[in-house]
């Protein structure tokens, strides 16, 4: 088994935003000659998520506010920081996704697409990229 890793950095303009990072991870699977196998996607900070979904601003704007309803932002968290929304959102996102890789192709439903969920943003924040198969 052979592996690839390459990096993305995002530096949101918004505190809460959701990037479509399909195309940038089908760039990386193109460049790790990959054919089968899995393509990992994991946000190495604790305050953003990866997650797949539909590319459509509804429903984008829908889970945005199912977040918020389910971890407002608050500035007394117990934690004495004013990010603890964020460290939650993260934990109903989750941080990774595994997509398998089929005829070197990201193996997807018809509507499915990679998103960042960035939770606590205006920073520089990393995204790991993985590759692995054959």
């Amino acid at each position: 088994m052979k592996t690839f890793t390459e990096y993305l950095w995002f530096n949101t303009k918004k505190q809460r935003e959701y990037i479509n990072m399909t195309s940038q991870v089908e760039n990386i699977l193109a460049k790790s000659n990959i054919k089968e196998g899995m393509i990992l996607v994991s946000a190495m900070h604790i305050t953003a998520g990866v997650y797949v979904n539909d590319a459509e601003s509804g429903l984008i704007h829908d889970i945005d506010e199912w977040l918020e309803t389910l971890a407002p932002f608050q500035s007394d968290h117990r934690t004495g920081e004013t990010n603890g929304d964020a460290h939650l959102k993260s934990l109903l996102v989750h941080h990774e996704v595994v997509v398998p890789v089929t005829d070197g192709k990201l193996d997807f439903g018809p509507w499915q697409q990679i998103y960042y969920a960035e939770f606590d943003g205006q920073r520089r924040k990393r995204v790991i990229v993985k590759a692995m198969g054959e």
